[in-house]
C-alpha cells in the first residue's frame, strides 16, 4: 500500500452502509486531503464503499475480528479508526488498547451504559429527566401489567438500533407472540407509547467540554409502511431545529451518563401528548445516519471529529449549540448509488480475508 506523506489515514468500519457512506462523503468535503480505508463484514456492501481502499473483515462477534483489524491497521498505516455500527463500536471500545490507532471514543463504561436502553433509562429517571415510563419484561405477568398501566406500548430490545425488533401495540396476544418469536423475555423493555414525533440532538465533546451540537427533527421514516413498528431507521425527511427544551434535556442526559463526556453523543427524544420531548436513547460513539445533512449545510462534524482526534483545533463554529439556521430541510431516499461490479471482484474480498486468516493459522469459515 502506497503511503501518502503527511495525509491523515482514516479507517472506517461498516464502510458500505449508509451511515458510513455519509461519514465518508462528509470527509470528502474537508479542506485537506484524507486517505480513507474502508472495512465491512458484508462483501456486497463493501463493493459500494467510497473509500480509497477496501477490505473484508469478520463479524465483530467473531474471535478473528480484532486480529484482522490489527493486520489491516498495520498494513495500511491507519492512524484513526471510526467505527459506525453499534456492534463494532462495542468491540472496538472494549479492545481499544489492542489496536495501535486513535479512536476518540467515550470511556468503556459510557459505551456500555449507552448501548443498554434500560440502563440509560434508569440513570435518567434517577436524574429527574423526562423519560417514558419503562420496564423490563421477563414474564407474561410483566407484559399484562404494562398493557393495563400503559395502554399503548413500545416494545424494543435492550440492545440494538434502527428500530430493529421493535413493536408498537396495545394488543396482549400480539405482544406475547412477538416476544416469543424474538426470544425477547428478559431481553426487551416495554415503555409507554408517546407519539410518532421525534427529534434528535447530535453532539461532539472533547474531554468534558461541548464542542458543538445541532438539533434535527425527523419528518417521516422512509419505508415506514413496510414494518410493524413503523420505524425503519431510514429518515426520509428532516429539518434543522433549535428548541431550548430539547437542548437543555439533551445536555442533562449526556451529563447523567458521563460527567466528562468525550466523543460523539447522539441523543434521541420523542414528544409526548403534551409536546414535551422525552429521552429514549443515546447513540454513542457514532453519528446519525443522515449527518451528511449537517455537513452539506456547513457543519461538518465528522471532519471536526478527525481534527480533534489528531489533537488539532476543529473548524470554528458561530455558536456551540445549533449553529445551523432552523428550517433547513433534507429529503432523501437511499444514500448509495448503484455500483456496477463483477462477482469475481466481490469474491476477491473473501479470498483476501481467507488469506489473512490462513497467515494467522485461523480456521477459515467464509460465512463469519
Amino acid at each position: 500500500m502506497g503511503q501518502l506523506s503527511g495525509v491523515k489515514r482514516i479507517l472506517v468500519t461498516g464502510a458500505g452502509g449508509a451511515p458510513a457512506l455519509n461519514f465518508v462523503k462528509s470527509l470528502r468535503l474537508a479542506t485537506e486531503p484524507l486517505y480513507l480505508i474502508g472495512v465491512d463484514c458484508n462483501k456486497y456492501h463493501l463493493s459500494g464503499a467510497q473509500t480509497d481502499e477496501r477490505h473484508l473483515v469478520p463479524l465483530a462477534s467473531h474471535e478473528d475480528y480484532i486480529p484482522a483489524m490489527q493486520d489491516i491497521i498495520e498494513e495500511t498505516g491507519a492512524q484513526f479508526l471510526f467505527a459506525q455500527p453499534d456492534s463494532e463500536i462495542a468491540v472496538v471500545s472494549e479492545q481499544r488498547d489492542r489496536l495501535n490507532v486513535l479512536t476518540y471514543l467515550p470511556s468503556r463504561e459510557t459505551v456500555r451504559i449507552c448501548q443498554n436502553k434500560y440502563e440509560t433509562y434508569r440513570l435518567w429517571q434517577e436524574a429527574g429527566l423526562k423519560v417514558p415510563e419503562t420496564r423490563l419484561i421477563t414474564t407474561v405477568s410483566d407484559l399484562k401489567l404494562a398493557l393495563i398501566d400503559f395502554g399503548e406500548v413500545w416494545l424494543r430490545p435492550l440492545v440494538g438500533a434502527a428500530g430493529r425488533g421493535a413493536l408498537h401495540t396495545e394488543d396482549f396476544e400480539q405482544a406475547r407472540v412477538w416476544l416469543d418469536f424474538n426470544h425477547g423475555w428478559g431481553g426487551y423493555t416495554v415503555a409507554r407509547y408517546l407519539s410518532p414525533h421525534s427529534v434528535t440532538w447530535q453532539s461532539l465533546w472533547n474531554r468534558g467540554e461541548l464542542v458543538v451540537a445541532q438539533g434535527r427533527q425527523r419528518l417521516y421514516w422512509e419505508f415506514a409502511d413496510r414494518t410493524l413498528a413503523g420505524v425503519t431507521g431510514i429518515t426520509g425527511g428532516a429539518i434543522t431545529v433549535a428548541d431550548p427544551v430539547v437542548d437543555d434535556t439533551a445536555l442533562r442526559a449526556v451529563w447523567a451518563v458521563d460527567p466528562e463526556p468525550h466523543g460523539v453523543f447522539s441523543v434521541d427524544l420523542t414528544y409526548d401528548c403534551d409536546g414535551v420531548p422525552n429521552l429514549t436513547e443515546i447513540n454513542i460513539g457514532r453519528f446519525f445516519t443522515t449527518h451528511f445533512f449537517f455537513s452539506k449545510a456547513g457543519l461538518n462534524m465528522p471532519y471536526m471529529l478527525v481534527k480533534l482526534a489528531f489533537g488539532e483545533d476543529p473548524p470554528p463554529v458561530s455558536c456551540k449549540i445549533n449553529p445551523l439556521p432552523s428550517g433547513l430541510a433534507w429529503i432523501r431516499g437511499m444514500d448509495m448509488e448503484p455500483v456496477l461490479t463483477t462477482a469475481e471482484a466481490v469474491d476477491a474480498f473473501e479470498r483476501e480475508l481467507a488469506a489473512r486468516r490462513a497467515r494467522r493459522g485461523t480456521p477459515v469459515n467464509l460465512r463469519t
